[in-house]
């Protein structure tokens, strides 16, 4: 199924795998489009060359400041969104999620025709290989608990960088005005998606939103998320609240 993944990019020259986004291009329907976010380093030079090697699936962006992962996917889904791809998404430019997993998330459309989007979901089960950091894992469920009562709905992990939506209206309004939170939006997004299927009820949200277990997430060094942003996190979490929920 066609598919076009926004990548946000910060200084992540030195992270970036082109071959691996290249050949994933090559064969499969899936296209990109990079965002650099203000970078200081050569990011913007190497996602070039992945766009002159690639132009008919690669497409960059840039902003000249950083504004953060937020606006930055933003800005790339306005783009993505205007393509003839039916589902569009956004992917992590380290690669934890790795790009094998994107078939997965996309099957979930093929079996509910009223689902609006598909979250991969960090759960350490049999079978399935999940490296994180012990001490951003155990705050993250702290993190995530509070997250699940403040939207109401039983949901494991809202801050996975791999999400996929169908690419329509409901898409479109969920990307279409600046995030309150810059920390914590993908739980903001999860609000939105409420507010326009017009339903708080968990047992309606789950055939507009599923969570899909990862077969494989690996805690990539140098990510930019400090423990410091949790505390970010929560005030940004009471400004969603106040936003969308009260």
């Amino acid at each position: 199924m066609a598919t076009t993944l926004v990548v946000p990019c910060f200084n992540e020259a030195s992270r970036l795998d082109p071959d691996t986004f290249l050949s994933f291009a090559e064969a499969t329907d899936a296209s990109f489009v990079f965002v650099d976010d203000g970078s200081r380093d050569d990011t913007f030079a190497v996602l070039q060359r992945m766009a002159d090697a690639l132009p008919t699936s690669i497409t960059t962006l840039r902003l000249e400041r950083n504004q953060g992962k937020a606006e930055a996917v933003r800005f790339g889904m306005a783009t993505a969104q205007e393509g003839p791809s039916e589902f569009v998404g956004f992917w992590d430019a380290d690669l934890a999620t790795p790009l094998s997993e994107l078939d997965a998330l996309l099957e979930h459309f093929e079996r509910a025709s009223r689902l609006q989007m598909v979250v991969g979901s960090r759960v350490l089960l049999m079978g399935r290989r999940i490296d994180r950091n012990p001490i951003r894992h155990y705050a993250g469920r702290v993190f995530a608990t509070v997250v699940s009562l403040t939207l109401g709905l039983p949901i494991y992990d809202t801050q996975c960088g791999a999400k996929v939506f169908r690419n329509n209206e409901i898409t479109r309004q969920l990307f279409g005005d600046a995030f309150v939170s810059r920390w914590i939006f993908d739980v903001e997004l999860i609000a939105r998606l409420k507010h326009a299927v017009g339903t708080g009820d968990a047992t309606t949200m789950a055939s507009y939103l599923v969570e899909h277990p990862l077969m494989t997430w690996t805690d990539v060094a140098g990510g930019k998320l400090k423990l410091g942003d949790f505390a970010k996190s929560v005030v940004d979490l009471a400004r969603i609240y106040k936003r969308y929920l009260r």
